[in-house]
Parts: C-alpha cells; sequence; structure tokens
C-alpha cells in the first residue's frame, strides 16, 4: 500500500472565532452563544492570529475552514489548532 503524504492548505480561506464567555468558560450554546468573528484570511494567518492569544484562553477559539483529508476538519478546536501550528513551523 503505497504512503500518501498528507497535503495541507495553509492558503484556504478561514475565519479566527471566539466563543463568548463567562469567567473563562464558554456560554453554552443552548444560551443562544455563537462563537463571533476575530480575523478572515488564511488557514495560516488564523494560526498565526490565535497562538497570540493567552494560552488560558485558547479553549475559547475554534477556526472555520474548508475541512481537509482526516487532518483539517471544518471546525478546529484549539488542542488541533496548536497541533497544526507545530506542524506547521516543522515543514
Amino acid at each position: 500500500m503505497p504512503d500518501k503524504e498528507a497535503q495541507i492548505n495553509f492558503d484556504a480561506p478561514a475565519t479566527l472565532r471566539k466563543w463568548p464567555s463567562v469567567n473563562n468558560e464558554r456560554v453554552n450554546a443552548s444560551l443562544g452563544a455563537r462563537p463571533y468573528m476575530i480575523i478572515e484570511g488564511t488557514l495560516d494567518e488564523c494560526i498565526r492570529k490565535f497562538m497570540t492569544m493567552p494560552v488560558g484562553q485558547h479553549h475559547l477559539y475554534e477556526i472555520h475552514t474548508a475541512a481537509q483529508s482526516d487532518l483539517v476538519s471544518a471546525i478546529l478546536s484549539a488542542a488541533h489548532i496548536v497541533e497544526l501550528a507545530r506542524l506547521r513551523d516543522f515543514l
């Protein structure tokens, strides 16, 4: 079985969004909360902006983009964004 290299398009359109919070905890979507846009740009730009945010608030952020194979889903959680940042820096 041939090895397939996973390709990530860091130039793909994306938006960095933040969930409203109270006491550093997300306001539940069942209460009508929705994440609001911080920036709109490329996946790379959104990752870079996310990495400048306080680590203690990372759980409030997510990136919305087009899904790319198994490595990039349509909505990226904070943990996933950190891993993509490490992978991007490695490449």
